[in-house]
């Protein structure tokens, strides 16, 4: 399975909800097999620029993109789904 990657901030405060959330769904057996490649876009900022977004929790998986900004933990779920039947 293709990892999913997210760029965040560390003092954003919508990523740090959507960690809450994300972590709460890796809990569930379904989504345990699920990867996710943490990058700190303020520590990864070239990296970061060869993405396009602008706001942070972003989600792509391979170069798609498929969340941006503040999340939900039912916009959380819709990405594990999505890489669940991606993978």
């Amino acid at each position: 399975m293709q990892p999913l990657t997210l760029f965040y901030l560390k003092f954003c405060p919508y990523c740090h909800e959507a960690k809450a959330y994300i972590e709460e769904l890796l809990k569930e057996e379904k989504y345990q097999k699920i990867e996710i490649q943490w990058i700190n876009e303020g520590k990864e900022r070239a990296l970061a620029d060869t993405y396009d977004y602008y706001y942070v929790p972003t989600f792509y998986l391979g170069r798609k993109k498929l969340h941006e900004g503040a999340m939900s933990k039912e916009d959380v779920r819709k990405v594990f789904e999505t890489a669940l039947a991606n993978g």
